[in-house]
């Protein structure tokens, strides 16, 4: 296919280079443009403004939040204006339910065809082609776009017609994460306290009842304590748990552990953790028992 991809972050640029290795005409488009070298190396296309990157049949946002998007797609010479009817939007960025909403209106008003794909998966999962992606959107829509998930995902979930019900599981989802982390943060710190290994003690749960790639990856940083670089930055984490508590208070679902981890958040970035890990925030709970946690710079 031909496709755009919009944004070259940690995640977006993975996500190009495995297009391009599956065979699709990939144009790319980043703000800075120097991002965008080692993948016009590979074959790739440098679109010089984001009408080039909407040529194909598809475009791909993979944008940092809903302002990032919003002036991608609604701004002078964005993704509205310029891709053409019929042709796809598929936005696999992390991003509130009512942004998706409104661009599932504006694409239609436009016939244009718009797909909610966001990911799962840290940076090293989107360079490996192993993200899993949840995905709705007309069902045509979908398949037309299946080429393109199967070159930068391990497996597709499709949650039906409505674009913001995946949008709304990717939140779901990472606020499960952030919820592992605090429980882990947690646990560390009770048996750190006793004098246990914390090395030993995450052998321990991941290898019984715990065997699941979310406590092996998260369990590692928080005994390693490695927060930088950050894989997902603290920022964008406490970005996505105002989105969910946002969408919980539309829905009127309480979410009080998403509340307690608002406040982890904002606690962290207070003391200087921006460019962690979102993960460091599992070190307040150590904090919290006495214990060292991060480097004093930071807490």
């Amino acid at each position: 296919m031909k496709v755009g991809l919009i944004g070259l972050g940690n995640m977006g640029s993975g996500m190009a280079a495995n297009l391009l290795r599956g065979g699709h005409q990939v144009t790319v488009c980043n703000r800075t443009a120097s991002k965008s070298q080692t993948l016009v190396a590979q074959g790739a296309t440098r679109a010089a403004q984001i009408a080039d990157a909407c040529r194909g049949e598809a475009v791909i946002t993979m944008l940092a939040d809903d302002a990032a998007v919003e002036g991608v797609v609604f701004g002078h010479g964005g993704v509205i204006e310029s891709l053409a009817k019929g042709a796809i939007h598929i936005s696999s960025s992390t991003i509130s339910v009512a942004l998706s909403e409104k661009m599932g209106s504006a694409h239609a008003a436009k016939g244009q065809r718009f797909v909610s794909a966001p990911v799962f998966g840290r940076p090293e999962a989107a360079a490996a082609a192993k993200l899993f992606i949840t995905v709705a959107g007309a069902p045509e829509a979908v398949e037309a776009c299946t080429p393109l998930f199967d070159a930068i995902g391990q497996k597709t979930f499709r949650f039906g017609v409505n674009p913001a019900h995946a949008t709304l599981v990717k939140l779901s989802g990472n606020f499960l994460i952030s919820s592992v982390i605090e429980a882990l943060g947690e646990a560390m710190a009770l048996v750190g306290k006793a004098g246990l290994d914390q090395h030993q003690y995450l052998d321990f749960l991941t290898s019984t009842l715990f065997n699941a790639p979310v406590y092996k990856t998260y369990g590692g940083l928080i005994a390693d304590k490695k927060f930088e670089p950050a894989g997902f930055a603290a920022p964008l984490g406490f970005k996505d748990n105002r989105l969910v508590l946002a969408a919980a208070e539309t829905l009127r679902v309480p979410l009080p552990l998403a509340s307690l981890i608002y406040n982890r958040f904002l606690t962290l970035l207070a003391r200087g953790g921006e460019s962690l890990d979102w993960s460091a925030f599992s070190q307040l709970a150590a904090e919290d028992a006495g214990q060292e946690a991060l480097p004093a710079r930071t807490l």
